[in-house]
């Protein structure tokens, strides 16, 4: 049994039959070609499949494509127009260093413009509080936090919450394991 569903993804309307059980990252992945959207855990404990849905920033993993019918779907793709002009957040991830394997970048990126656009000046630490739920494994999310504070038009460097050993539960200023 399948049920037909509407999404407009990046700004393109979208139809397809999905089985009720069809994630938000595989229709995106699988059905509508986009690879940003990373599978990384099946369990909404990393964030790699982050996207704006309807402007909200969710985990694609956590919902079903029917439960997107009829709204909208912005991912790391339909975030900038093309490759040389990046939106401020990804920009901001190039300058600041905010990569190293690039697999949970783009679900960071759609995490940080989800938060800026809830909150255009956060401190470090809603920074944060505010990415906790995304994962990365590499970069140590010190170079992350200053992305998101640099795309938010502040002094990554002259942060109000800036001091050694600041970290919110879960996005640890560490090694990044």
């Amino acid at each position: 049994m399948t049920q037909k569903v509407q999404i407009t993804v990046n700004g393109e309307p979208t139809t397809a039959d999905v089985e009720p059980r069809l994630l938000l990252a595989h229709y995106v992945r699988d059905i509508v070609g986009l690879k940003a959207t990373n599978i990384g855990c099946d369990t909404t404990s990393c964030g790699a499949c982050t996207v704006l849905l309807d402007g909200e920033s969710v985990k694609a993993c956590t919902v079903l494509a029917v439960q997107a019918d009829g709204q909208s779907v912005t991912t790391m793709e339909g975030l900038s127009p093309d490759a040389e002009q990046l939106h401020p957040v990804a920009a901001a991830f190039r300058a600041e260093h905010g990569l190293q394997c690039g697999f949970c970048t783009p679900g960071m990126v759609m995490a940080a413009a989800g938060l800026l656009q809830e909150n255009p000046k956060p401190t470090e630490r809603e920074v944060r509080e505010g990415l906790e739920g995304n994962l990365c494994r590499c970069t140590g999310y010190h170079n992350i936090v200053r992305a998101v504070l640099a795309a938010s038009g502040q002094d990554p460097d002259a942060a109000e919450d800036s001091a050694p050993g600041l970290a919110a539960p879960g996005f640890a200023t560490g090694s990044g394991a």
